[in-house]
């Protein structure tokens, strides 16, 4: 590896027979991720992984949505969802967020 400036590797001179090949040209295997088999099968139009705390976040995304879907919907309890998810209440509380406020249900 080159040498280290500031604790940041830095890129060596290529020699004249090396190649400098453009993606397209270079063969890698796309194994995705645990979010999907392919990079470029990937429903997300930006990698996840390339935000600070994305996969997290869309996690917690999800999982805020089916709980405020479960409440409103199938009628479900505060403390049952709690269970069901394995949090505290509190959790599915901040989660329902405005719902719990207006008192929406289907």
């Amino acid at each position: 590896m080159g040498a280290m400036k500031a604790g940041y590797p830095v890129a060596e001179p290529l020699l004249e027979n090396e190649h400098d090949l453009l993606p397209e040209f270079f063969r890698y295997k796309d194994e995705g991720c645990d979010l999907a088999a392919a990079c470029l099968n990937c429903p997300f139009p930006q990698c996840i992984y390339e935000q600070p705390g994305g996969r997290q976040r869309w996690l917690k995304m999800t999982r805020n949505r089916e709980i405020i879907r479960l409440f409103t919907r199938e009628g479900k309890e505060i403390k049952e969802l709690a269970l069901m998810f394995g949090v505290s209440t509190r959790t599915v509380q901040r989660a329902l967020g405005k719902t719990l406020i207006k008192g929406e249900r289907s």
